[in-house]
């Protein structure tokens, strides 16, 4: 493996053996090899330490020991890859196709190495299946002030310049993510939309911020406040919420 891996992907789990097959197979299956996969393990116990040795992969390093949670572990896998691009594959989370890296790769060394190469996602359920889009959409062009709608990129499908990136913030616990892809637009010179044909990546639903929405929603609208203002964040607010009702009435 290079000494500076094109993509550092980095998996955090926790009690995971349920899904993480799915994403090791993903992984593995991968056409473009200049990556290192890093498991950062929160030492649940269960048998996903197992089920990630019995899949050996010469590319992929395992850390295994007690976290503070989602954003910790996250943490603790920039620090400790050399990857000049970060891609955050959670357990149950897998790349679209065996090409995805491949495309990616193609944008970066197309484009002069941008800071951040985005794009579409899926949202697949418990078994990987039964895929539908987000009712967010990547947009064509992406800008810091993109995100003072909302995450309009997937955090799965954000690859961001691991040099521009630095640390998740642990004060938010359910919205870190979040803040985290505004700081990498602050800092990005050149964003590149991978935006038609196929998504980059199928989320798994339920993660996260969907588990703990209210409290995510709160975290949001403070970050969204501190880097948008706080009396156009409420404005936006409002559109959401008719937005959202739409959604509701639609469906």
């Amino acid at each position: 493996m290079p000494m500076e891996p094109l993509f550092a992907i980095i998996t955090p789990t926790y009690r995971a053996a349920h899904t993480i097959e799915r994403t090791l197979d993903s992984v593995d299956s991968q056409s473009f090899t200049d990556y290192e996969h890093i498991v950062v393990d929160g030492a649940g116990g269960d048998a996903t330490l197992e089920l990630v040795a019995s899949r050996p992969n010469p590319r992929r390093r395992v850390m295994s020991e007690p976290d503070r949670g989602l954003y910790d572990a996250m943490n603790k896998g920039i620090g400790a890859t050399t990857g000049r691009y970060l891609i955050f594959l959670n357990a149950g989370d897998k790349f679209h196709g065996p090409d995805t890296l491949e495309r990616i790769a193609r944008a970066i060394a197309d484009n002069d190495s941008p800071g951040i190469v985005y794009g579409q996602t899926v949202i697949v359920d418990d078994e990987g299946g039964n895929p539908r889009p987000r009712h967010l959409t990547a947009p064509d062009t992406l800008t810091l002030k993109s995100f003072a709608d909302g995450m309009l990129v997937c955090h799965q499908a954000f690859v961001a310049l691991r040099r521009i990136a630095g640390f998740y913030d642990l004060r938010y616990r359910f919205s870190a993510d979040y803040e985290w892809c505004v700081r990498c637009l602050q800092h990005s010179r050149r964003n590149i939309g991978l935006t038609h044909g196929e998504p980059l990546v199928d989320y798994l639903d339920g993660g996260l911020t969907t588990k703990n929405r209210f409290r995510s929603l709160r975290e949001r609208f403070a970050i969204m406040s501190y880097y948008y203002g706080f009396f156009p964040t409420v404005m936006r607010h409002f559109r959401f919420a008719v937005r959202a009702l739409r959604r509701k009435f639609n469906k």
